[in-house]
């Protein structure tokens, strides 16, 4: 084996993220697919990139190699080893206060015990029976919407709040509290955000479901805060890790389908002959394949997992020392021709089942059967209930969300 090679004086390492072409807002950014080709020849499997902080981890784009990765255990998500390559500074202020990692942030054996804890309430026979109640609450925004005035702002009627109700009741969090946490945590996945900023949005979360997990304790529910209540008090958690499991809940159960909901829309919208299918079907299995297709083409998570090597790993015939961060684009994966072809090309006939917008590995998002269940009520529901729906405004000038962990759009006008 030979060790990877990084850029030389003739090839310097950019920087990561990259942009998007303006006149492309839903692809992958062309620099990024242009070292996605590069790296798919044999003989440069790997290459280093520069991120926020100045720091060079490696990148990663094909396929099988994230694969490969991100289900070997020499790969970890701890954020407290030097070196680990931070999403943003957000990450890094939280790994520097000496708190306890998050859940999202735990290696096995630690992960595994704990995500047992909460896995039972996102089976699919259970997400599925919230059906009805998702169906319920989708209508009455709907309704709201088009009884208020037109244009409107699809992520504030819909996008937004949708999402955030049905987290409030699977956590049995008060609805009216929904300002709060999505104000606090968009603080902490944007770039930009100071670490006194992110710091005050992180603990003040944190102690609103402090309060909630003791809240609990003396008043016992039907609901995933009550069943960490229950894990404190059998002394399988600190009352701190419960209320670090229920913030990861809520945050990414809002925050990641507000952003798909908005940007699949958008796409929807820009791509009519696609959106007629969903628009004129009634069959799940159609709306299912739709939106596995739409989690592939958009790929939020569009700055890619990290990990950091905890000993010397091998790749394509290159080696990854320990030590040495990782960054593992989705997005790449997503739209790789040997998996996907004619990739560039959203397609709702396509089995995208095999994508990776929800990782993969035992890190695999934990709630996706909540995603994929909002995704499909809303898109079924959204384009039959209003067929004359339309952008109010060209999409170029669509607020798009260059400037986060998760990609999507600060607010989507649309007309009727």
């Amino acid at each position: 084996m030979t060790d990877a090679l990084a850029p030389t004086a003739d090839q310097p390492i950019p920087d990561f993220p990259m942009p998007r072409d303006s006149g492309c807002p839903f692809a992958p950014p062309p620099k990024l697919r242009e070292l996605h080709a590069e790296q798919l020849r044999a003989d440069q499997p790997i290459t280093k990139v520069r991120i926020w902080d100045g720091t060079t981890p490696w990148i990663v784009t094909r396929y099988d190699d994230q694969r490969t990765l991100l289900s070997d255990a020499r790969c970890s998500v701890d954020l407290r080893h030097p070196g680990f390559p931070y999403m943003a500074r957000s990450f890094r202020d939280i790994a520097l206060s000496g708190s306890e990692p998050a859940f999202l942030h735990m290696d096995d054996p630690e992960h595994a015990r704990i995500r047992r804890m909460v896995s039972g309430a996102f089976t699919i026979k259970r997400v599925q029976a919230m059906r009805p109640s998702v169906q319920r609450m989708t209508d009455d925004f709907i309704d709201v919407m088009l009884a208020g005035p037109n244009p409107a702002d699809l992520v504030h009627a819909l996008a937004l709040p949708l999402p955030s109700l049905v987290i409030c009741e699977l956590l049995g969090i008060a609805y009216e509290d929904h300002e709060f946490f999505q104000t606090k945590s968009e603080i902490g996945l944007r770039h930009d955000a100071d670490m006194a900023e992110t710091a005050t949005a992180h603990y003040e979360l944190l102690d609103y479901l402090d309060r909630q997990i003791q809240d609990r304790v003396t008043h016992p529910a039907d609901d995933l805060l009550s069943v960490l209540a229950a894990r404190y008090q059998d002394g399988e958690l600190t009352r701190r890790q419960a209320a670090s499991m229920g913030l990861l809940l809520l945050g990414a159960g809002h925050e990641t389908a507000a952003n798909m909901i908005a940007l699949g829309t958008a796409a929807l919208l820009e791509h009519p002959e696609q959106l007629a299918i969903i628009r004129d079907t009634d069959d799940p299995q159609v709306l299912a394949r739709a939106v596995d297709e739409l989690l592939r083409y958009l790929t939020i998570i569009h700055i890619g997992n990290r990990r950091i090597a905890l000993e010397d790993i091998e790749i394509g015939g290159r080696t990854i020392r320990a030590g040495e961060g990782i960054v593992l684009p989705s997005v790449t994966a997503n739209w790789e021709e040997g998996h996907f072809p004619d990739s560039g090309r959203l397609d709702l006939h396509r089995d995208a089942r095999r994508h990776q917008a929800f990782g993969y590995g035992i890190h695999q998002c934990l709630g996706q059967p909540v995603a994929r269940l909002e995704l499909e009520v809303v898109f079924g529901t959204l384009f039959r209930r209003i067929p004359t729906l339309r952008l109010a405004t060209d999409v170029e000038k669509l607020p798009f969300k260059h400037d986060g962990v998760v990609y999507g759009l600060y607010g989507l006008p649309v007309t009727w």
